[in-house]
């Protein structure tokens, strides 16, 4: 029964690369592509009757999981129903010459031939390079179904075609198109052609083989055709599309139909758009409607929002973490993110803190793993530009290797890493860069990272208090009576993270910074890093309500005091904490107990278990909390031996309170011109106010004041504009200045 279902699923699977003693291995492993993200060999992902992993991004299951993802019939398969279908005719190349009605002399001559496979006959292709000698090849088993093509042992993907570059360049004109057959028929017709193995194969560099060409995309009708010319735009710039006609799929069913091949090129290239123009249009067609969806987040205190968000979705005690969380994935947006630190004990509620923040962004916000191998962040081929990697157990990352590309992450915004690969021609050196910036999220139960890495970001803790376990089982006893339960619209938050990505405005000026470095108080060198890091959360803040705030005369976003206090309120403890201005509630809860016991017992050392009755707390969280006070310093264990009880004593002294920021109300009395809270107030004119205009430099225009007659929403994120009797210009509404104000 479980042989069938894996039959079934392994014929949804590309092989790949995958060579003979690895499909299966010793072990029945069946070693494929991963079909759950961009994977460019069978190295990664593993199936068997067992189950699947895959050992990139993170993916695995049961064998029946993988059946249900990729649409296999687990009834039919495993209980009686139809018999599977037979696998696919073995595959010639006389009977691919004639199944594509192209010539056997013309498909021999550009290197096709019978080859065999496993004492099956296939068809081998001949790849060459630009100087005409074999650079790869790849064996076509049959004509159809999904695991139909195969690489040969050690080849890498290429382009398919690179030989007849130059009679694309006496052309001056050149067709991509996805496949080998395709690429075929053209050149058959006399069109210049190039073929991608694959809808998602293509690569960047692949790019330079098309300088000085005018580069046409042929796009099949489906979503693997969108995806084509999606990732080719990308790299080529002035990239036009070529639209499949009616009822047509691919240039080879053209051919085969009997359609006049040159002509129908020449006809789509009549009609031929440029891809920038199409994305162009795409994008803005997304704008409008996501700005729409958005519009009552963006009008309103999103952070409080969130906060009620979250409480719907069953998270509870965690405001502030799910706050600032919030916050520094949004973050994602600068050029330098802040990355966060999620710690706290088994079972604390880590996860959950994370998986709950990221329902309130869409996938291209970030990219999870629930563990990764130390080099699949250095080799994995998904885009990290601008989005968050999540790592929910840092273990994975422990090794000196993965410490290392995370701290070049954190410091760098991106991954540089210098390594050397077998070619034909011997080991080469290979330059490894993953395109950032990039922020990282990580969840563990140490009670400390690798220095390095710990500077570079935000610790968060979670709650471990009786008061909060009380609070979860209460929540849990909700959700399973459904008491207030009403799903949460996350298409709205969705809306508001999309048009941030694609219109919203991303620069900000803090009017306020200056003096802020002035007063903050310069106890630690860390203090150099974090206090950038809170000016990227006054930016993070100021974007998310920039509907609400007001513009300079470069159409930057000016932050205003209220940016500032909702970061203070997030991350002024952790600031103290993290130079040691000031120790967390809990850590001087745990050490204040620990002193008491101590003068308690005639200054004996005190044990985790009675710190643990003391404290009303099991001994996981208390034990974790004692390793944050001892690697601090405030408390001292006696017991130097490994395997036995702590010997705990007070250590150093608790410091005093001695914040590192300027509280919110302390600011503002220098530099002048500083916006003491949000501009909501633009956000309530409307029609028939009277108001002054107010200009860049902060003139008002009108003498007296002009009475709004309409109210009209700019395009791309421009915001709100006003029109008056008086002129028939709009003007930006948030500098227009209420009459009576």
């Amino acid at each position: 029964m479980t042989q069938g279902l894996l039959r079934e699923c392994l014929a949804k699977l590309d092989r790949g690369d995958a060579p003979d003693a690895r499909y299966p291995d010793q072990k029945g492993e069946y070693w494929t592509l991963c079909p759950f993200h961009a994977d460019g060999h069978a190295s990664n992902f593993s199936v068997s009757e067992r189950g699947y992993k895959c050992f990139s991004c993170g993916a695995q299951g049961s064998l029946r999981d993988l059946a249900d993802k990729l649409g296999v019939a687990v009834l039919q398969c495993c209980s009686g129903g139809k018999t599977p279908p037979p696998p696919p005719s073995p595959l010639t190349v006389e009977a691919y010459a004639q199944a594509k009605k192209l010539p056997l002399e013309f498909l021999q001559d550009i290197g096709c031939e019978t080859a065999y496979l496993r004492g099956q006959p296939c068809v081998r292709i001949a790849y060459y390079g630009l100087d005409g000698t074999e650079a790869s090849a790849r064996l076509r088993l049959s004509l159809s179904g999904d695991n139909r093509f195969r690489w040969r042992k050690g080849a890498k993907a290429m382009p398919y075609g690179l030989w007849r570059l130059e009679d694309a360049k006496r052309a001056g004109y050149i067709v991509v198109v996805e496949g080998e057959s395709d690429a075929q028929t053209l050149w058959h017709h006399g069109i210049p052609a190039l073929g991608i193995p694959g809808a998602t194969t293509w690569k960047a560099e692949w790019a330079k083989f098309l300088d000085g060409l005018a580069v046409y995309a042929w796009q099949e009708p489906d979503q693997g055709g969108a995806t084509f010319v999606e990732t080719v735009g990308k790299s080529v710039p002035d990239l036009h599309v070529l639209a499949a006609p009616a009822g047509r799929k691919d240039i080879s069913e053209c051919h085969i139909l009997g359609d006049d091949v040159p002509a129908v090129v020449t006809e789509a290239m009549r009609h031929a758009r440029r891809y920038a123009d199409l994305l162009a249009e795409a994008t803005d067609k997304r704008v409008r409607e996501v700005r729409v969806r958005a519009d009552g987040l963006l009008k309103g205190d999103i952070l409080t929002e969130f906060a009620g968000l979250c409480r719907q979705l069953g998270l509870v005690g965690e405001e502030r973490n799910a706050k600032l969380l919030y916050l520094a994935v949004t973050s994602r947006l600068l050029d330098r993110p802040i990355s966060v630190c999620v710690k706290g004990p088994s079972s604390g509620g880590k996860s959950y803190l994370v998986e709950t923040v990221l329902k309130a962004f869409p996938d291209s916000a970030y990219y999870a793993l629930s563990s990764m191998s130390e080099r699949a962040l250095a080799y994995s081929q998904e885009p990290l530009a601008h989005r968050f990697l999540v790592v929910y157990e840092l273990a994975g990352l422990s090794s000196d290797f993965g410490t290392y590309l995370m701290r070049t992450l954190l410091s760098e915004g991106c991954i540089r890493y210098e390594t050397v690969e077998k070619t034909q021609d011997g080991l080469t050196p290979k330059l490894v860069e993953r395109e950032g910036p990039t922020g990282l999220i990580v969840t563990t139960t140490w009670a400390s990272l690798h220095p390095e890495n710990e500077t570079r970001m935000f610790s968060l803790t979670v709650r471990d208090d009786p008061d909060q376990t009380r609070a979860v089982l209460s929540c849990l006893a909700d959700i399973v009576n459904c008491d207030g339960q009403v799903a949460p619209d996350l298409d709205t938050w969705h809306a508001l993270q999309t048009w941030l990505e694609l219109a919203g405005t991303r620069q900000v000026t803090i009017p306020y910074a200056h003096e802020l470095a002035a007063k903050a108080n310069p106890l630690a060198v860390r203090l150099r890093r974090d206090f950038g890091a809170v000016l990227s959360l006054i930016k993070t803040h100021a974007i998310l309500h920039q509907e609400q705030r007001p513009r300079d005369h470069l159409g930057r976003i000016v932050a205003t005091l209220d940016d500032y206090r909702a970061v203070y309120d997030l991350v002024i403890d952790l600031l103290n904490e993290g130079v040691e201005a000031t120790v967390s509630p809990t850590v001087r809860e745990t050490c204040d107990a620990v002193a008491e016991l101590w003068e308690a017992h005639a200054q004996k050392p005190v044990s985790v278990a009675e710190l643990a009755k003391r404290l009303n707390l099991d001994k996981s969280a208390t034990s974790r909390r004692v390793r944050v006070a001892t690697e601090k310093g405030y408390l001292v264990n006696l017991e130097e031996r490994k395997g036995k009880p702590a010997q705990l004593v007070p250590g150093e002294p608790l410091p005093d309170e001695k914040p590192v920021l300027p509280a919110p109300d302390e600011v503002g009395g220098e530099g002048g011109n500083i916006p003491p809270c949000n501009t909501a107030t633009l956000q309530q004119l409307d029609i028939g106010d009277m108001v002054y205009l107010v200009s860049e430099d902060g003139t008002i225009q009108n003498a007296e004041p002009w009475r709004i007659v309409d109210i009209v929403d700019g395009q791309n994120g421009m915001g709100s504009f006003a029109f008056f009797g008086e002129t028939s210009t709009g003007w930006p509404l948030e500098r227009c200045v209420p009459a009576d104000g």
